[in-house]
């Protein structure tokens, strides 16, 4: 007697393996073992378990609609990524829906599960700073949707990605720092959860390192945005912290910085330099000119959807691509050289 609503779940619960492994164990995926295929084919037999015809129906037809989460728009650097992203979605005659995650975990499981129950031929996504947990982007890599992570990756999670060289970026503005005579360089931090924030800081750390200047971790401070940066700034100087540069996550929490400083009436470069990352519009319209890391965001966009163009007419190779891009440090009037 045929087993009523038999799911990949159940048969991974059965096996103690995850859903994602029993889809491509289903498929013939190359990355998985072929005792663990013959476990899974077996025992789907044994249950009875049968595709959900309606489903496989939807997905065997092409819509040539791609899917693209992005945290928010309003930065230069995403902007630029969905530049490249339609440049080459147009050469392939796809259309993308863009959806803003907003940088909210709740809103991003929103937008995956409304792209889930629609007809996309695969998916573009750089997670939310809240996401800690994946399943409802596993559910759509159960669903068969090719799936490419770009700037912001989920690691552990097996897919095609593009990332920016954080790491060198971040060496680079600190190292330039302390070439120019800075001992005491604040870092303003990202999210502890996410790669790129973890990539950055162990750049600002080494540059630390190998220069021969001393870490006070103290100096290290969670602030990725402009209304934190101005409030965070303030506390250092109520405080009387010593300080004489400070290296930012990004641009707009540069910003912030630079915001109070001159408030105080502290010197930008004199007293205090200041460097950030990105190199949004922004950067050449603060007082001073903020110095920055610049990140080649149409590239990442054009490069994503290749990366996806090629898993969806199963041009690209079993295993998955994993591509860093270089960054440049910009530098402008916020770090020159002291007199």
């Amino acid at each position: 007697m045929k087993s009523p609503g038999i799911t990949i779940k159940d048969i991974a619960k059965v096996l103690g393996i995850s859903p994602s492994t029993v889809s491509r164990a289903l498929k013939d995926h190359p990355d998985i073992s072929q005792s663990t295929k013959d476990q899974v084919n077996k025992l789907a037999v044994e249950m009875n378990y049968r595709p959900n015809p309606i489903a496989l129906s939807l997905r065997s037809k092409k819509s040539n609609v791609i899917g693209v989460v992005i945290p928010q728009i309003v930065h230069y650097f995403f902007s630029s990524v969905i530049s490249g992203i339609e440049k080459v979605a147009n050469e392939y005659g796809y259309s993308v829906i863009i959806s803003q995650s907003s940088e909210s975990y709740v809103k991003e499981v929103e937008v995956c599960q409304t792209f889930l129950h629609s007809i996309i031929d695969g998916l573009l996504i750089s997670v939310s700073k809240e996401t800690d947990h994946y399943d409802h982007i596993k559910l759509l890599d159960e669903e068969g949707i090719p799936i490419v992570f770009f700037d912001r990756i989920i690691e552990g999670f097996d897919s095609d990605y593009v990332v920016i060289d954080d790491y060198n970026g971040a060496y680079q503005a600190t190292e330039h720092l302390i070439v120019e005579g800075r001992r005491r360089i604040i870092h303003f931090s990202g999210p502890p959860n996410r790669l790129i924030s973890k990539k950055r800081l162990a750049g600002y750390l080494d540059a630390h390192r190998n220069n021969g200047v001393v870490i006070d971790e103290s100096l290290i401070i969670q602030c990725d945005e402009f209304h934190k940066a101005i409030e965070s700034t303030q506390q250092l100087i109520d405080e009387r912290v010593k300080f004489d540069a400070i290296f930012t996550v990004n641009d707009f929490t540069a910003a912030g910085v630079i915001k109070i400083l001159r408030e105080n009436n502290i010197s930008i470069p004199g007293d205090v330099s200041v460097v950030g990352f990105g190199n949004d519009h922004i950067a050449e319209m603060l007082e001073p000119t903020l110095t920055t890391v610049s990140q080649p965001g149409f590239a990442m966009g054009e490069k994503a959807m290749k990366m996806l163009m090629d898993r969806i007419n199963l041009a690209a190779p079993p295993e998955y691509k994993k591509e860093v891009l270089k960054t440049q440090l910009i530098v402008r009037n916020s770090s020159r050289k002291r007199s």
